[in-house]
């Protein structure tokens, strides 16, 4: 019989192997073990927890999947503030602040690390023994939330930390959503007709800061760790400069940008900056300038604070990146959903190195707010996390020949009536059978973030409806070789391949297949949370609007969207079609690890 020792040494064992996979994953970017492997090993720790549920820990990497709702955040007291920084907003101002750091060290030059400064969320973990126990948001800087329920779902915070490590210490870092997943993420929320988040800090931020932890371990959030903010009983010599802890960070498996560098003229500083500032386009994550810190940490000491800024540390900022142009028109599209969507026709600008001609307008309501006016000069804002937007109308630059906007009364596309209900911040074409809405329809259908058809897109799935080869989804797992060979534009190796894509479609799991769907209002997290309550369609489809508000984290207006869907008889007869082609309608056991984060 094992003994309880057996089961501790055990469990310790699996935890330790799934702590090094998920390093190697979120922190490496090395994966060291495939899917199933990793499947495997959760669900052999999982499965000894449950059995000894007297012995799981709050470090185990079965804890990441969130907690309970939480009435309210409790305050933290920082131990040591986190400090605002100074800025400079040119070489001169940056000269400026390196002439009197230098004139205040008494030194004619001192080593400085040289950081990207992070567009998210500054937050602090504290870490004892080895484990973290507590996390908190940057707050005022002497006091933040706790949300360290929340930071247990980031992949990428250490729960237990490797190598050699201070007694109690804190690591500060900035809690960021990747540009990328941020995109996808409010095309999901266009194409289903909800609100666009602003930009991808706010959208860290509040995932960060959900009562509901298991909804902040839904997002694709990411961290970076910027600083040792103190330590106490070093198992080894404690660092000297700032670069030296970064490193001790890193060794203990802290997420450390690897842009950072050291150098140690203001010319070199002013390289660094320029070097970014021409490809930050290029980065995953909002930046909005570059952080310049005195290395050496006694000279830190000495330097002090003045106020709530540090003298050791400026943050370089990189230009605004707003221009004025004129606004030609506004113009609209029709979504899947049937949604009327504005958008701006702007005269072309170049904004962030890029060509700008169009901006997002959002809905009716917003056109209004802004006062924006057909002719106005208009201020457009773009950067690399936020789609082009216009800010606001130029007013004293009108002319009197500027005209209102109204909201068209027919459908760009067939022409059948435009409505708007009370309440709701859309406007839609009631038409179903729009061919507008089928082609965004299935453009959607076939994306990346839902059936994931690689080679099929706008172009494609318009030249299946001018054909006739389809008329909605179903048809598409219809398509053969041969159909394709007889059209234009495809040869043998392009049609052999978007066949084998369409088959390969097949096997994406129930939630994919309901954010293919298009329900109103149901993006990825909508359809985990209803595939994981229902887990299969049939059930789903079957549900009352009761039971699916019931579901937690669905609520009454998605409830009667998901509902209205099911009582469709063309939907269900579409759906239908879908499970006869193979389609998975049933969700199978969900993946554990670091494949689960898209």
């Amino acid at each position: 019989m094992t003994g309880e020792k057996d089961i501790e040494e055990q469990l310790r064992r699996l935890r330790d192997e799934l702590h090094g996979h998920n390093h190697a994953y979120h922190v490496l970017d090395q994966p060291t073990v495939s899917d199933a492997e990793y499947d495997a090993l959760m669900r052999e720790l999982r499965a000894l927890e449950e059995a000894h549920p007297e012995l799981v820990t709050p470090d185990s990497p079965s804890q990441r999947v969130g907690a309970p709702a939480a009435e309210q955040f409790a305050q933290v007291q920082h131990e040591v503030p986190l400090l605002s920084l100074g800025n400079a907003f040119d070489d001169d101002e940056f000269m400026a602040w390196h002439a009197r750091t230098a004139k205040s060290l008494e030194v004619d030059g001192f080593d400085m690390a040289c950081e990207l400064k992070y567009d998210g969320l500054a937050v602090a973990l504290v870490y004892e023994d080895g484990g973290f126990v507590r996390g908190a948001t940057r707050g005022d800087g002497r006091v933040g939330e706790d949300v360290t329920a929340n930071l247990r779902t980031v992949r990428a915070v250490p729960l237990r930390v490797q190598g050699k490590y201070p007694r109690r210490f804190e690591a500060r870092g900035e809690v960021i959503y990747p540009k990328s997943k941020w995109h996808k993420l409010n095309e999901e929320r266009a194409a289903a007709g909800l609100p666009l988040y602003a930009n991808p800090r706010n959208t860290a931020a509040g995932s960060l800061r959900q009562i509901d932890s298991t909804v902040t371990a839904s997002r694709p959030l990411d961290i970076y760790f910027y600083s040792l903010g103190w330590a106490e009983g070093w198992s080894k010599e404690a660092p000297q400069t700032h670069s030296e802890s970064l490193d001790a960070l890193k060794g203990m498996g802290f997420k450390v940008n690897p842009h950072n560098r050291l150098v140690k003229t203001a010319d070199q500083v002013l390289d660094y900056y320029k070097g970014w500032l021409e490809r930050v386009e290029s980065l995953d994550y909002g930046c909005d300038g570059v952080v310049v810190k005195v290395d050496r940490l006694d000279y830190q000491r000495d330097l002090g604070q003045v106020g709530r800024e540090p003298r050791w540390a400026v943050a370089y900022k990189f230009p605004a990146i707003e221009v004025t142009t004129k606004l030609l028109s506004i113009e609209v599209n029709v979504g899947r959903t049937g949604s009327i969507n504005p958008y701006a026709v702007l005269e072309p600008v170049k904004i962030a190195g890029a060509m700008v001609k169009q901006a997002t307008l959002h809905n009716e309501d917003l056109i209004r707010q802004k006062g924006l006016r057909i002719g106005d000069t208009v201020l457009v804002r773009r950067a690399g996390e936020v789609i082009p937007e216009v800010i606001k109308s130029v007013e004293s630059k009108r002319d009197g020949s500027e005209t209102e906007w109204e909201m068209p009364t027919a459908c760009p596309s067939c022409g059948e009536p435009v409505v708007r209900e009370e309440g709701d911040a859309m406007a839609y074409c009631v038409n179903v059978a729009c061919p507008m809405q089928l082609q965004r329809t299935l453009e959607h259908f076939v994306s990346k973030g839902a059936m994931d058809i690689d080679g099929v897109g706008e172009k494609q799935v318009a030249i299946f409806l001018e054909k006739d080869l389809i008329q909605d989804a179903a048809g598409l797992y219809s398509i053969t070789k041969e159909q394709l060979l007889d059209l234009e534009r495809f040869a043998e190796k392009s049609a052999s391949n978007i066949v084998a894509a369409i088959a390969a479609s097949k096997e994406q799991p129930l939630a994919r297949v309901l954010v293919a769907l298009g329900i109103r209002h149901v993006g990825t997290e909508n359809a985990e949370l209803l595939a994981r309550h229902f887990k299969h369609m049939d059930a789903l489809a079957s549900a009352s609007q009761e039971e699916l508000a019931g579901v937690e984290g669905i609520g009454p207006v998605i409830a009667e969207t998901v509902w209205d869907f099911f009582q469709n008889a063309k939907n269900r007869d579409l759906v239908k079609r879908l499970a006869e082609a193979g389609l998975q309608m049933e969700m199978e056991a969900g993946p554990e690890g670091p494949q689960s984060l898209e």
